[in-house]
């Protein structure tokens, strides 16, 4: 069994995202995982302000609600990022949480290619959503998630669910029609294969 941390970075509450989101741990949980979903809409993260007071094992001098969810980080063995395609890349909301995690880096006195901090070794999965479906559309938010969160972070990819095509983006959620829940749940019974 994997402790699983779904983050939601954006969007409604009841939207594409959402949608997607919750039919990934249906798929966890199906499969005897244990997911837990954090919103992000509910939860104040600021961005970090690279002031570097954090550094190394220090909590971070800000007082939101990030310094509360470092156990939660630290313990899954998966962390979900889930968001909209916003201006071509993940959302505002769940970039500030990334940037947050410089404060549960660690000093690395032999870096590989050219890092000077480890990170917790921790696998990674992105579900996004977006309205359009062009071949270019997730180009943005995938070399995001490729250079910070695996190549630079160290965290290890377990795959990616891009659902476009979800509808206009001004009415109602439409990705029921899309064939992208039942791939979401799939996608989250099948990550981990026994």
């Amino acid at each position: 069994m994997k402790k699983i941390l779904v983050i939601q970075g954006g969007g409604r509450q009841n939207g594409n995202t959402a949608q997607l989101a919750r039919q990934f741990m249906k798929g966890l949980e199906a499969a005897g995982h244990r997911a837990e979903f954090l919103s992000l809409n509910k939860l104040q993260v600021n961005g970090c302000i690279g002031c570097n007071a954090c550094r190394y094992g220090k909590p971070c001098v800000q007082k939101d609600d990030f310094n509360g969810l470092v156990p939660k980080i630290q313990e899954a063995d998966l962390l979900a990022f889930a968001s909209p395609l916003y201006f071509w890349t993940i959302s505002a909301k769940l970039k500030a949480f990334i940037e947050r995690f410089y404060c549960i880096a660690e000093k690395d006195e032999q870096p590989p290619l050219g890092r000077y901090e480890k990170y917790p070794a921790k696998d990674c999965a992105l579900l996004m959503t977006s309205a359009d479906n062009f071949f270019w559309t997730f180009e943005q938010a995938v070399s995001y998630y490729r250079f910070t969160l695996v190549r630079y972070i160290g965290f290890h990819d377990k795959g990616m669910l891009l659902a476009g095509g979800c509808g206009d983006t001004n009415g109602t959620p439409q990705i029921a029609g899309t064939g992208h829940l039942e791939k979401a749940y799939r996608f989250g019974k099948e990550i981990y294969p026994e």
